[in-house]
Formats: C-alpha cells, sequence, structure tokens
C-alpha cells in the first residue's frame, strides 16, 4: 500500500502531466505485477465491490474518533467526500502496515462473507494501522469511490512508456469487460496477441464541437458530412461467430439489444461497425426521439413488447475492422467505400443501416441543410476529413460535431441544493418553473452553466432567502430568473408540467429580467408542439 500511496501523492500533487505519465510509468516498471493489474483497473473504473455501507462507515468513524455522528454528518457536508471525511476526524497514527495493494483489496472483498461485527473490527483495525494518504486510500477503496484525477488518456500514454508499446495499442488493450480476476499483467499488457478476446471493441474516435462555423476548415471537397444523429453511439462487432455490442462509455450492452443478432447473417465474420443506435420504425423516414430510446437503455433483458414497440437499428457510419482487419489507419474515405460495399446488400429489415451522407459544394448549402436537423431528429452535422484515420479519443483537427443551437427558456428558481466534492458547501442544484397563471409549476432541474464566481453569489443569496427546508433542499423566495438551454423535450407524465428536458442546463443569470417575464407552461407545450 505504501507504493501505491507514494504513486497517488506524486500525481495528486503535481498539475503537469509530464510529471503525472513519469510517476506512472515508473510506477508501471518498478510495482508488482498484481498491484500494477489493480492500479489499471481502479484508474479505469473497474473496482471492487463495496462491502460495507456508507451507513456503518459513518457510525464506526464517528465512534472512532469520538465525534458526535451529527457533527461528523455536518462535517461529511463540507467536506464533501466520505473518504476524505473519516481520514480528517480520526486520530492520527503513524502507517504500520507492510501489506501490499492487492492483499488490501483481497482482504475487503472478503469481507462480503462477514457479518457486521467481523467488518467492523477489520476496518477498525485497519485504521490503527494505517495512516495519512494510506489510510485515506484505504477509505477510497472501501466505499468504492476512486475518481482521482488520473484519465485514461493519461494512464494509457504511461504505460506506453513503461511498456514501449505505441498509445492507440494500449488504448485498445484496455477496452472491454476484463477484470483482474480474468486476465494477468502479462496477458493484458504484454502478451502479442492482446486482441485474441473476440468481444473487444477500439476506443472510439470523439470529436471536438465547432462553435464559429466551417469556413475555417478550408475547401468543403476535402470534407464529409452526414446527421449527427441523437441516438446511443455504438460499436457491432461481429467475431468468432457471435455479436457483441459495446457503448462509447465501453458498456457491453448485448443482451438489451438482441435484433443485432441478424447482423451476423448479412456481414462476415471479422467486421467491427462504428455507428448510431437508433429506434426506427419499419417504414419511417426519420428515427424515433431519443425519449423513444430510453425505454431500451435500462433494460438487461427486452421483453417482446417492447421489441416490437421500440425496434433498434444500428445507423453504421465508419468501418473499424474488416474480414478480420484493423484498418482504422486507412483514410475515411477508403473505409467509407469498404462500409458502402459491405452495406449494398444489406434487406430492408436488417437490423445495420448505412448512414446517408450528405452532397454539397459549399459550405453555405452546409448550412441551410443544418437548419433542418431536428425535423430529421439529428442534433446537428457531423464533418469528417476525407483523408482521416479513426483515431483515439478526442482530437482536434479531423472530425467535427457542427450542432444545432440550443432550445432556450427563461425559467424561476424554486429550489436550491448544495453541491458535492470541491462544491459541497455551495448551492449548485436548482429546480426552475415557468408560469401557469398565476402559478409558478416546476418542469425542470439544472447544476451546470455558471461560473464559481456566480455559485458563490447564488449560495449567499439562497441562505438570506430560504422559505423552508425539506433536508438537503431548500425552497426560496421565487425572485431570480435563469435562461435554461436543452437539446429537446418530450412529453412526461411523471412531471407534473407534462414535458421532460434532454441535457437542460443554465444558459445564463438572467438579472437584466424580472419575475413576471419568465416563460409560461403554454410556451413549453407549444416548443412540445414544434420539437417534441
Amino acid at each position: 500500500m505504501k507504493n501505491f500511496a507514494a504513486l497517488f501523492n506524486a500525481v495528486d500533487q503535481t498539475t503537469k502531466t509530464t510529471v503525472k505519465v513519469a510517476a506512472l510509468a515508473e510506477y508501471f516498471t518498478t510495482a508488482a505485477e498484481d498491484d500494477r493489474l489493480w492500479t489499471v483497473a481502479l484508474f479505469s473504473g473497474r473496482r471492487p465491490k463495496r462491502a460495507v455501507t456508507t451507513t456503518r462507515l459513518r457510525e464506526w468513524a464517528s465512534e472512532a474518533s469520538g465525534v458526535p455522528l451529527w457533527l461528523f454528518e455536518d462535517s461529511y457536508a463540507i467536506v464533501g467526500d466520505l473518504a476524505e471525511t473519516i481520514a480528517l476526524v480520526l486520530p492520527p497514527v503513524d502507517s504500520t502496515d507492510t501489506g501490499t495493494l492487492t492483499s488490501w483489496i483481497n482482504a475487503l472483498r472478503g469481507l462480503k462473507k462477514e457479518d457486521d461485527t467481523a467488518r467492523k473490527a477489520f476496518v477498525l483495525s485497519a485504521w490503527q494501522q494505517l495512516g495519512g494518504t494510506e489510510r485515506f486510500l484505504f477509505n477510497k477503496l472501501i466505499t468504492g469511490g476512486f475518481r482521482i484525477g488520473i484519465s485514461q488518456k493519461l494512464m494509457t500514454r504511461a504505460l506506453s512508456r513503461a511498456s514501449g508499446r505505441p498509445e492507440p495499442e494500449m488504448a485498445h488493450r484496455l477496452m472491454g469487460n476484463w477484470h483482474p480476476d480474468d486476465v494477468t499483467w502479462h496477458s493484458l499488457i504484454e502478451a502479442e496477441d492482446a486482441s485474441a478476446d473476440a468481444s473487444r471493441p477500439y476506443p472510439f474516435y470523439l470529436a471536438y464541437a465547432l462553435e464559429d462555423g466551417p469556413e475555417a476548415l478550408g475547401t468543403p471537397e476535402d470534407w464529409r458530412a452526414e446527421w449527427k444523429w441523437d441516438g446511443i453511439r455504438g460499436q457491432l462487432i461481429l467475431r468468432d461467430g457471435d455479436y457483441f455490442v459495446w457503448s462509447r462509455g465501453e458498456e457491453l450492452m448485448t443482451d438489451r439489444f438482441p435484433e443485432l443478432a441478424r447482423a451476423a447473417d448479412h456481414l462476415p465474420p471479422g467486421t467491427v461497425l462504428d455507428g448510431e443506435l437508433l429506434v426506427w420504425q419499419p417504414g419511417a423516414e426519420f428515427p424515433s426521439s431519443f425519449n423513444a430510446l430510453q425505454a431500451r437503455i435500462g433494460r438487461k433483458t427486452v421483453p417482446k413488447k417492447l421489441l416490437k414497440e421500440a425496434p433498434v437499428v444500428l445507423h453504421a457510419y465508419d468501418l473499424l475492422e474488416w474480414q478480420g482487419e484493423d484498418i482504422r489507419d486507412r483514410p475515411f474515405a477508403e473505409r467509407r467505400a469498404l462500409l458502402e460495399q459491405a452495406a449494398a446488400d444489406l434487406p430492408v429489415d436488417a437490423p445495420v443501416r448505412l448512414s446517408p451522407q450528405h452532397q454539397f459544394t459549399e459550405w453555405a448549402e452546409l448550412a441551410v441543410l443544418r437548419e433542418t436537423a431536428r425535423e430529421a431528429q439529428a442534433e446537428g452535422l457531423m464533418l469528417k476529413r476525407a483523408d482521416s484515420p479513426y483515431l483515439s479519443g478526442r482530437k482536434k483537427g479531423d472530425w467535427w460535431k457542427w450542432k444545432l443551437d440550443p432550445l432556450t427558456i427563461d425559467a424561476v428558481m424554486i429550489y436550491a441544493q448544495s453541491g458535492s466534492g470541491r462544491r459541497a458547501n455551495l448551492f449548485t442544484d436548482f429546480t426552475f418553473a415557468v408560469w401557469n397563471g398565476n402559478d409558478l409549476v416546476p418542469f425542470t432541474k439544472a447544476y451546470s452553466g455558471l461560473t464559481d464566481v456566480e455559485f458563490r453569489q447564488i449560495t449567499a443569496w439562497v441562505r438570506k432567502n430560504t422559505q423552508q427546508r425539506f433536508g438537503p433542499v431548500r425552497q426560496v423566495t421565487p425572485h431570480h430568473v435563469f435562461e435554461i438551454a436543452f437539446e429537446g423535450i418530450q412529453p412526461s407524465p411523471r412531471h407534473k408540467s407534462g414535458v421532460a428536458l434532454r441535457f437542460p442546463r443554465m444558459l445564463r443569470w438572467r438579472k437584466d429580467k424580472p419575475l413576471q417575464e419568465a416563460n409560461t407552461l403554454d410556451d413549453l407545450k407549444e416548443m412540445l408542439r414544434i420539437y417534441g
């Protein structure tokens, strides 16, 4: 654990990427292999399941520290992180432990079989053995939260330096549904046949937002344009007689989209497609709204009724592997030509379709087309340079998303709630309402879009203008108007207003606008009629 704590301190105490990469690379070179493997797992979100509830941890920390539970809870609300709060309130000790990261993880996993008495004894003993950073990291392990500011890209770069292998290869090796119980350091990082896992996806290529129009990109003939669909980005993998569906967030979703199994009837093994999962009714010109897709997202298994009501297809816009060969280094135009060849004989009812490209000779033509995106249930346009390879992660230059301007509405803040982490002492989560006659009807929540200065200003106002408290939520005097931006609107019987917004956020604080001039519920319903 000491080595892992030293690594944490090295990366936590600097903002310089080069220093973080050097510290990680050194650790991946010198630490024990099982510790290296668990470190990669932890930093990529594969943490052990929580063995002790946070309620018990708070009670035991209160008892061990002599701090009353109510005071501990108040401290937790200010600090915003349970692991850090526990580490701060416990009496300081010098670390006497010589265990490794792996040994502590295995001990924590073993607690699942124990009763509360044994779990408490183990945790109290650990707190007595571990001090400083080691105690804090133990608390992180046991609470299940492990966000410490190391991105996948940074870790991939460090692994590349430590192993001598290219970064894109390292990024690919880390993809997929692996776990330290199922692999070794050698099989994951060093073995030559690291792609033997048939289900392993490729790292997704992510686009930057185009803010000021495409004119600065150069001549239009160097670019290809297609809809930026409003669905779920996914990869469909056909290998070894099976199929696999992965989301951009590295979630295996195969069981949620059983209709895609039929893709193997029309495409050869060794095919990997990048595209958008969309609900598309037979014979429809455009896909259904994202609201229709939401019914499928949370399902591990899908009943026949839902399969019929919300049929999903993959609109493929890139080909990453063809006939078992990784073709990501080839130009986009060449990959697209192969994709069109592969899709040429697909029947109308196939679960895979070719996402169309738009023909244009001038940027002005494309700008006119972009304005019709919402009619096609799209968010805007994707622009891809014809000679671009398929890269890993977010890279600037070759792929751009040219989204529509968001929809907006002016609303009144009526409830406020504290944030978490570094914003635990600020009110950052707000509920907004619109007018319905003389009443204010809540219709959405938002928690992003303001500056730190503005969050401090509104926090000071909330503390002075609280009408009632409902646990962590405060009802405030209706006074402030905010412009709320959002990407879409759909009907929702679960909400009192009857509508739900997609990706709501605060665009600006309308200090210039009086309360009475906020929008109405009729305005929302009219937007629903047009854009829903």
